[in-house]
């Protein structure tokens, strides 16, 4: 699995700040403000739950997640420019590096944007509320992203950590750095080689 995190991004730091504390608002609301959202049906563009695997994991995680499709084709958040001027900005990042992905494969360097790794776009929002007994809780579970890579926006309290040869480090968090995981990407293969 590969990770690691990128400064000089070309996403402003305001934007970053900003998006960290539109999450944290979205969840610290009133919970009728939030129900309009809430939903354990995938096909809804956004879904607000708690738990989104209650039914499946074999422990309860002790998070809430805000899930919004913005590409292909996300109108839904038309009131949120916040929301479109982030994910524009982030979909403008992932195509750079699924370039530089490519030509460090000895790709054509369009190689990867042709075949489709570009096309979505996942936005997810969790928020972690203080949990009344903490020394009975296990943390989240562990985890491989769903996506071709992702690009993940770290508040400054931490906690995220990565496995490497059995070992679970912790990640820093450095403030306006975004950390890439490639372990999907890395774990693919690319039957079009």
């Amino acid at each position: 699995m590969g990770f690691f995190q990128v400064i000089n991004h070309g996403i402003p730091l305001t934007t970053l700040d900003e998006m960290i504390d539109g999450i944290r608002r979205f969840h610290e609301q009133d919970k009728e403000a939030k129900k309009e959202f809430y939903s354990r049906d995938n096909s809804r563009k956004v879904i607000y739950n708690s738990n989104f695997d209650l039914y499946v994991a074999e422990a309860a995680n002790w998070r809430d997640t805000l899930r919004c499709v913005m590409a292909p084709c996300s109108l839904f958040l038309k009131n949120c420019l916040l929301f479109v001027e982030y994910s524009n900005r982030v979909m403008k990042l992932g195509q750079t590096l699924l370039e530089l992905l490519s030509e460090a494969l000895g790709l054509n360097r369009s190689y990867l944007e042709d075949i489709g790794c570009g096309e979505g776009l996942l936005m997810v929002g969790h928020y972690y509320s203080p949990c009344p007994e903490p020394d009975l809780t296990l943390g989240t579970g562990s985890h491989t992203d769903s996506g071709f890579f992702t690009i993940l926006l770290q508040d400054q309290i931490g906690g995220l950590q990565v496995l490497q040869q059995n070992q679970w480090l912790d990640v820093k968090s450095i403030h306006g750095a975004l950390v890439v995981n490639l372990g999907y990407m890395m774990q693919a293969s690319l039957p079009y080689l």
